[in-house]
């Protein structure tokens, strides 16, 4: 009875620690994350000093404040790219996640910066607690080793109906 009464508690604080880790998002606000992607693709030259490519990243995002929206989630993004001498025009879609399964999708576009590329995320939908997501925000993102590893900064100033 002792070891039943124990699972017994075990599984109720499991379930209150759920419920309380799916909090409902204020109805207006900023959400800013870090991501580590790791990316790979593939690219062609069409002609001299012109380069075209498509790609995917994966990877996971952490909230800067250590917890909220978006924290420990996963991350999914296609691209494409055009690239010249004069720089670098990236286009893609991107899914961030959160722990309860609840997704932001995003729209974006970005060119070179310094240290990196940058551009700007539209959100285009959500699902759960970020269904009827609206809004948008800017990101940076740059290489962080050799082998696909980028680092992506993001703000989201969004909006819920």
């Amino acid at each position: 009875m002792r070891n039943n009464l124990t699972i017994l508690l075990a599984l109720s604080s499991g379930f209150a620690c759920a419920a309380a880790s799916a909090q409902q998002l204020p109805k207006a606000g900023t959400i800013s994350i870090h991501t580590g992607w790791k990316v790979s693709g593939e690219a062609i030259e069409v002609a001299d000093k012109r380069m075209q490519g498509h790609g995917s990243a994966v990877g996971t995002s952490f909230n800067d404040n250590g917890s909220g929206p978006l924290h420990a989630g996963p991350a999914t993004c296609f691209y494409t790219f055009f690239a010249t001498d004069g720089g670098v025009k990236n286009k893609g879609f991107c899914t961030f996640g959160d722990q309860d399964g609840d997704r932001i999708f995003t729209d974006w576009n970005g060119a070179n910066a310094v240290d990196g590329t940058a551009g700007v995320n539209t959100i285009v939908g959500g699902t759960g607690k970020y269904a009827g997501i609206q809004g948008n925000g800017t990101w940076k993102s740059k290489d962080v080793g050799p082998n696909g590893q980028h680092l992506t900064t993001q703000r989201f100033d969004y909006r819920l109906p």
